[in-house]
């Protein structure tokens, strides 16, 4: 009896630690106007990253901590390299505590498409964080930010 609990009570216990991670989403050329769409209200961030970007842990551990806090902050973090690598993405989510946000992928052989799609101002360096506001004004900056700086471009702060 004590050897079928233990496996049970740790089942229980991890169980809601999976339910709260997102599943990863294909992003497709048809999906990108609904993503860049203005919220009903608040303010919509997007975070592009790679798997190879170093500088981009820092900024999706910043977003996870804020879309918790801000009911008004519609998050979800965007991997610009090929959904068939969704183990290793996956893994780089959990790593930045970024499991719980909403989390896509792209599913195209045209990455560069896929951002001027997003972005036709953008390069594609990484990490981009792009902040739209439900009345459909927007910005888009390059790098690592801190939660202050986070904070500040939700409150429209910053330039």
């Amino acid at each position: 009896m004590k050897k079928l609990f233990i496996p049970l009570i740790s089942l229980l216990v991890a169980f809601p630690a999976v339910s709260a991670a997102q599943e990863l989403e294909p992003l497709r050329a048809k999906d990108v106007p609904e993503l860049l769409k203005p919220p009903a209200q608040g303010v919509r961030v997007i975070e592009l990253w790679s798997l190879y970007c170093v500088y981009c842990e820092a900024n999706l551990r910043e977003l996870a901590s804020l879309g918790g806090a801000d009911t008004e902050v519609h998050a979800v973090t965007v991997n610009i390299d090929d959904i068939g690598q969704r183990n290793d993405i996956t893994r780089r989510l959990k790593s930045a505590n970024a499991e719980s946000v909403p989390a896509r992928a792209y599913a195209e052989a045209s990455p560069q498409r896929m951002n001027f799609l997003i972005d036709p101002h953008w390069g594609g360096e990484t990490p981009r964080t792009l902040i739209i506001r439900a009345d459909g004004s927007r910005k888009a900056l390059s790098g690592t930010l801190t939660g202050a700086q986070f904070k500040a471009l939700l409150k429209g702060e910053a330039d």
